[in-house]
């Protein structure tokens, strides 16, 4: 799987987190996690990423927050929102950064597998 798209996966919850890698991994991409932003921004390389599935509330710095702060620094890659908390100003706010999809927990697999393609797809044009 060396040239499979590789997926961002941001999530304080480690259930959450291992069964999006199972998920990413049952497509054929390759998946790398992190616990944090923060460990997202001490770790991660943007640019090699095809897609970021990112939690929206976490400790530290939030979602919304790396949405902006990778917008800032000249990332554009497809970022797709999860949470518990859906609220219309914090789905406002993330789909005006650019985000790809907002999806509420529990997540619906259907909805985070066509969004998923959808931004692959987009990135093969």
């Amino acid at each position: 799987m060396p040239d499979a798209p590789v997926i961002g996966i941001v999530d304080d919850d480690s259930s959450m987190r291992e069964a999006l890698l199972g998920l990413v991994q049952s497509l054929g991409c390759r998946a790398v996690a992190f616990a944090s932003a923060e460990h997202f921004l001490a770790a991660a390389e943007p640019a090699a990423l095809a897609c970021l599935i990112l939690d929206v509330r976490m400790p530290g710095l939030d979602g919304i927050a790396l949405q902006a702060l990778l917008r800032d620094r000249g990332h554009r890659l497809p970022i797709l929102f999860m949470t518990s908390y859906v609220d219309a100003r914090t789905r406002a706010r993330a789909l005006e950064g650019g985000a790809i999809g907002f999806l509420g927990k529990p997540v619906d697999d259907d909805a985070l597998i066509a969004c998923l393609r959808g931004a692959l797809a987009a990135q093969e044009v």
